[in-house]
């Protein structure tokens, strides 16, 4: 996994980029394909805005969040991605796992 990290209006410094690594460790726990991720980390007057594209194979999964501190707005794009994955990684596990004989009658 590869993480891309970009400024704009913003320095990235040690401490932020250590922080965008050790947050997106989670989603690699979760889901341990992830190929690349591009995070943009910008400020916007007084708002921090903190977006991000993760590819995944068969997928780009793309999510921005809006705070008033950076790490939170770093702390809230990490829990959509994580929400994002969860979810893309029941899809496939569903898919893969049960023949149409099997799926379970609710």
């Amino acid at each position: 996994m590869q993480i891309n990290l970009t400024g704009h209006h913003v320095e990235i410094t040690d401490s932020l980029r250590n922080y965008v690594n050790e947050k997106f460790a989670r989603i690699t726990r979760h889901f341990d394909k992830v190929d690349d991720i591009h995070v943009i980390l910008e400020l916007e007057k007084v708002k921090h805005k903190a977006e991000s594209t993760v590819h995944i194979p068969g997928h780009t999964l793309f999510a921005e969040s809006i705070e008033d501190d950076m790490y939170a707005a770093i702390d809230s794009l990490v829990d959509k991605l994580d929400r994002q994955v969860k979810k893309h990684k029941e899809k496939n596990t569903n898919h893969l796992h049960h023949k149409p004989s099997e799926i379970p009658q609710t």
